[in-house]
C-alpha cells in the first residue's frame, strides 16, 4: 500500500529533475524569458500534427517535441494553448494539416529485417492573435526542436518582424529564371529558414541607396557583381549598415559562381550565337580595401586534419578532395571565437574549399576572427586545384600534398569587422559592422539535408553559424544560444593525439616520395634529351640524317620515358601504400590497446571492493567466534 501511495503521489507531481550535464530535457532560460514575455491579451496557439506512431529513427524527435510542448503549456498558462492532433493519412486531421502546408514525409525504416516506408506527420503551426503565423512543416531527426518552437513563439508574439534584405547576385538565393539552363530556380532553404523569423526582401544593388530601413543585409557572392553594383554595396556598408558578406574562391556545389569564372551571358547560351557579351565581374578588392582585409578570391584553404577519416573515400569519389573541419580538436587557437555570441557553444563545422583572409598592415578597424582552420592547413592557388577541360568544363584536381609549415597556420576563414568607416573626405561618424565569411557552401541546401537527417551521424553547426551571424548583426540575440543546444561532443583526445602524429609522419613521407619521383622523372627526361641534342650537334651528318635520327631518338625517348615513368609511379605508389599500411597498423594497435584497457580496467575497482569486503567480513566473523571452536593444527 505504501508503494502504491508513493506512485500515486509521484504521478501527480509536476516537478522535473534533469540529470544531464547540459540540462537538455529542461527548457532553457531563454525559452522561459520568451514565454514570460507573451502579452496576456495576445495568447499563442500551438497546434502539433503528430502521427500516433513513428519509425525508430524519429522516436526521439517525437518524444522531445511532445515533452517540450507540455512544458510550454504548463509554463505559459493562459497565454499559451497547446493542441495535439493525432494525424494519420486519409483522415480529417490530415486534411487539416495539409491546409497549413504540413505534408506527410515518407520515411524509410527497417522492420523485421526488411526496409519499409512509412508516411509520418510531425509538423507544428504557431499562431498569434493577429494572424501572424509560423509553420514548421516537419521535425526531422536533426531539427533543434526547442529552438524552432521558441523562435516561432517569439516571432508571432513580438509584433513587427525585423527586416532582412537579400542582395540580388548571380547566386539567386530568392529564386528566379536561369537563362543558361532555361529553367525556373526555387529559392534556397536558407531563405525559407530566414522567413520564419524576418521580413525578407530581395534587394537589387541599384536599390541599396534607398534602403535605410533594413536591419541587416545578406550579400552572397558579391564577387559576381559588376563594378557599379559593387560600388553601391561598398557605399551601403560604409554608411554604417550591418551586412553579412559571404563569398567563396570555389563554391563546390555551385562552381560556376567562382570569382575566377566569367559572368554568364545575359541572354543565356544561344546556340545560334549573337547577343551582348557578358559583363566583366567587379574588382572585389574595392570591397576588401573598405574592410581593410586581404583576401585572394582564388586561394583555397586545404587541411591535413581529418575529423572524420571514415568519410574520406566517399568524399573522394564525389571529387570533394578538400574538406576543412572547424572544431576545437584541430589544435587551432580559438577555432571558434570564445568572445563572440555568434560562435559561442559551437562544436563542429564542415567546409569545402573555403578561402582565408587576414588584416592588412596598419588596419584601423577591429578584426575579430570567428572561424579558424587547423595548424596543419596549407593554401593552394586557383590553377593548382582547377583546370579547364574540354567544352569549357572544369576539371577538379587533387594537388600533391606539401608541408604546411611554410604556409599560414590556423588561417582565418570568417571574421567580424567593426569600426569607424572612412568617407571620401576622410573620417566619418558611420560605423562599419560586417561579418565576412569566405565559404558559401555552408548555406547550401546540402548542409540543410545533413542537419535535418544527421547524415553519417554528423552534427554540424554550419546553418547555426550563418543564422547567428545574421541575428547578431541585426541586434536580435534572444535565441542564439538555443541553436547550438545539444549534447557536448566529447572525443578521445589521447587517442586522437597519438593517431595524429602517425598521420603527420605519413603525410611527410608521402610528400618526400612525391618529390623523389618527380626528381627521378626529371633526371630521366634530361638524360634522354641530351641524347637528342648530341645527334643535332653532330657535324658528320647531313640535315636529313640528323632529322631522321633525331626523330627515331625522340620516339625511343618517349617510349623509354613512358616505361620509366610507369616504373617510377609504381615505386612511388608502392611506397605510399606501404606508409598507409604502416599507419593503419599503428592506428589499430593504439585503438586496440585502449579498447583492451577499457575492457580490463572497469572491473578492477569492483573486484578490489569485493576483496576488501571479503577481508573485512572474514575478520569480523573471526572476532566473534569462540576460540575453542576454531580448528587448530598440531
Amino acid at each position: 500500500m505504501a508503494l502504491i501511495g508513493l506512485n500515486v503521489i509521484a504521478s501527480r507531481a509536476t516537478q522535473r529533475v534533469d540529470l544531464t550535464s547540459e540540462h537538455l530535457y529542461s527548457v532553457s532560460p531563454a525559452t522561459r524569458k520568451v514565454i514570460d514575455g507573451i502579452a496576456a491579451d495576445r495568447p499563442i496557439l500551438i497546434q502539433a500534427f503528430i502521427s500516433p506512431s513513428v519509425p525508430r529513427e524519429l522516436s526521439q524527435s517525437r518524444t522531445t517535441l511532445v515533452g517540450l510542448l507540455r512544458q510550454f503549456d504548463q509554463l505559459g498558462g493562459d497565454k499559451v494553448r497547446v493542441r495535439f492532433v493525432s494525424t494519420e493519412k486519409y483522415t480529417d486531421s490530415a486534411d487539416e494539416a495539409k491546409r497549413y502546408g504540413i505534408e506527410p514525409q515518407e520515411i524509410q525504416t527497417m522492420v523485421g529485417g526488411k526496409f519499409t516506408r512509412e508516411d509520418v506527420f510531425l509538423g507544428v503551426v504557431v499562431t498569434g492573435s493577429v494572424d501572424d503565423q509560423v509553420i514548421i512543416p516537419f521535425i526531422d531527426k536533426g531539427t533543434p526542436v526547442e529552438y524552432e518552437l521558441t523562435r516561432s513563439v517569439r516571432t508571432v508574439s513580438g509584433g513587427a518582424r525585423k527586416k532582412l534584405g537579400i542582395l540580388r547576385t548571380d547566386a539567386q538565393l530568392t529564386g528566379g529564371f536561369d537563362m543558361q539552363a532555361f529553367r525556373q530556380l526555387p529559392e534556397w532553404r536558407i531563405v525559407q529558414e530566414l522567413k520564419k523569423q524576418y521580413d525578407v526582401q530581395a534587394i537589387g544593388p541599384d536599390e541599396l541607396a534607398d534602403k535605410d530601413d533594413l536591419d541587416v543585409l545578406l550579400a552572397v557572392m558579391p564577387s559576381s557583381l559588376t563594378d557599379p553594383e559593387l560600388d553601391n554595396l561598398v557605399k551601403y556598408i560604409e554608411a554604417g549598415h550591418a551586412t553579412l558578406v559571404v563569398d567563396d574562391p570555389f563554391p563546390r556545389f555551385h562552381p560556376n559562381l567562382a570569382p575566377k569564372n566569367p559572368k554568364p551571358k545575359p541572354g543565356g547560351n544561344n546556340p545560334f550565337g549573337g547577343g551582348p557579351p557578358p559583363q566583366p565581374k567587379a574588382d572585389i578588392s574595392r570591397l576588401t580595401r573598405a574592410l581593410e582585409i586581404a583576401w585572394d578570391s582564388g586561394e583555397s584553404v586545404w587541411d591535413r586534419y581529418d575529423a572524420h577519416p571514415e568519410l574520406k573515400d566517399l568524399f573522394d569519389s564525389w571529387q570533394l578532395f578538400n574538406v576543412v573541419y572547424i572544431t576545437p580538436a584541430n589544435e587551432a587557437r580559438d577555432a571558434f571565437s570564445k568572445n563572440s555570441k555568434i560562435t559561442s557553444g559551437m562544436q563542429e563545422m564542415m567546409l569545402f574549399y573555403p578561402g582565408t583572409m587576414k588584416p592588412v598592415s596598419g588596419m584601423k578597424l577591429n578584426f575579430e576572427p570567428l572561424l579558424r582552420g587547423s595548424v596543419a592547413c596549407r593554401t593552394y592557388k586557383w590553377d593548382e586545384y582547377v583546370r579547364s577541360g574540354m567544352m569549357g568544363m572544369m576539371e577538379i584536381l587533387n594537388p600533391p600534398d606539401r608541408d604546411p609549415s611554410d604556409d599560414v597556420r590556423a588561417p582565418v576563414i570568417a571574421a567580424h569587422i567593426t569600426g569607424p568607416a572612412k568617407s571620401g573626405e576622410g573620417k566619418s561618424d558611420k560605423k562599419i559592422n560586417v561579418v565576412f565569411v569566405a565559404d558559401m557552401d555552408m548555406i547550401s541546401n546540402e548542409f540543410f539535408f545533413i542537419r535535418d537527417k544527421e547524415w553519417q551521424d554528423l552534427k554540424l553547426d554550419n546553418i547555426a553559424f550563418v543564422m547567428n551571424a545574421i541575428d547578431d548583426l541585426a541586434g536580435d540575440t534572444a535565441v542564439i544560444d538555443l541553436r547550438v543546444r545539444r549534447p557536448q561532443h566529447r572525443t578521445l583526445t589521447t587517442v586522437e593525439t597519438r593517431v595524429r602524429q602517425f598521420k603527420e609522419d605519413e603525410a611527410k613521407a608521402a610528400e618526400k616520395a612525391e618529390k623523389d619521383a618527380k626528381k627521378a622523372l626529371e633526371d630521366v627526361t634530361t638524360t634522354l634529351q641530351k641524347a637528342v641534342d648530341q645527334i643535332k650537334e653532330r657535324e658528320d651528318l647531313d640535315p636529313r640524317q640528323k632529322m631522321t635520327m633525331a626523330r627515331t631518338a625522340e620516339e625511343n625517348k618517349i617510349r623509354e620515358l613512358d616505361v620509366r615513368k610507369a616504373n617510377i609511379d609504381n615505386e612511388k605508389n608502392k611506397t605510399i601504400k606501404g606508409l598507409k599500411d604502416r599507419t593503419e597498423r599503428e592506428v589499430n594497435r593504439i585503438t586496440n590497446s585502449f579498447r583492451a584497457l577499457a575492457f580490463l580496467l572497469p572491473p578492477i575497482p569492483s573486484l578490489f571492493l569485493g576483496l576488501l569486503v571479503f577481508v573485512v567480513r572474514s575478520s569480523n566473523e573471526r572476532k566473534g567466534m569462540n576460540p575453542d571452536r576454531m580448528v587448530s593444527k598440531r
